[in-house]
């Protein structure tokens, strides 16, 4: 009599997931979820048990993987952190801080409430962590030494996620309130005009620079005194 064929446990495995089309439940889908979740229903909203619904299984199930909502808002600004693409390290410095501070930006703006993930949790992923050894290297390469670093390095992440969180906010007024953003600028640079000019004259003059700049423009001045009293401090140091 023919012997019965035993399969290896990792062959039997797959033959089961192959016929009945199960995917095993594993930490990358579990973050894959909670990033289709976060851009659906904010973070405030986002929960384990919305996670599991997502994915059919019992919330318990994700507990093995994901010790809790902490880890898991960390696991998500490590996920969102690797779609960052670095300038090519040929360029003066400058330049890719210029690129790394528009990627980064870009980044935040691609996720919902990813600002506040970042605000809200400290970097311990790798992903995350390569991010910031790059730009240390970044600014070692240009010069700086080794206190002033992570100051600069802290400023200039400050400096991104600062003006996205207020670019978060406006879209969201406008969106609440408005049919389009340029409608809030207008209602908004209406209003300052008609506000007595003997009491606020440079809010009424520059009320058009105020309510109708250009946010690319504006992000790349911010950016341009940055680098300029960075570079200032460097030349005086050497």
């Amino acid at each position: 009599m023919a012997r019965k064929r035993k399969y290896p446990l990792h062959i039997n495995s797959a033959i089961e997931e192959q016929q009945t089309g199960y995917i095993p439940l594993d930490r990358i889908r579990i973050i894959e979820a909670a990033l289709q979740l976060l851009n659906e229903i904010g973070l405030k909203e986002l929960s384990m048990r919305k996670i599991a619904d997502q994915l059919h299984v019992k919330t318990a199930s994700l507990y093995y993987h994901v010790k809790d909502k902490e880890q898991l808002m960390q696991l998500l600004t490590d996920k969102i952190s690797g779609e960052l693409l670095w300038p090519e390290t040929s360029l003066p410095w400058e330049e890719q801080v210029y690129q790394w501070a528009d990627q980064f930006r870009k980044v935040l703006l691609a996720h919902k409430d990813a600002v506040e993930l970042f605000n809200q949790t400290i970097a311990v992923g790798y992903e995350r962590l390569t991010q910031i050894e790059k730009l240390y290297q970044l600014l070692v390469s240009a010069g700086f030494s080794d206190p002033q670093v992570p100051w600069i390095a802290s400023m200039l992440k400050s400096y991104v996620l600062g003006f996205a969180a207020e670019e978060v906010r406006l879209n969201a007024i406008a969106g609440k309130e408005h049919s389009s953003y340029g409608e809030l600028e207008d209602k908004y640079d209406s209003f300052y005009r008609k506000l007595p000019e003997e009491r606020f004259p440079n809010v009424v003059r520059l009320a058009s620079y105020t309510t109708k700049s250009s946010v690319d423009n504006e992000f790349k001045f911010g950016l341009d005194v940055l680098i300029d009293g960075f570079t200032a401090k460097l030349a005086r140091e050497k």
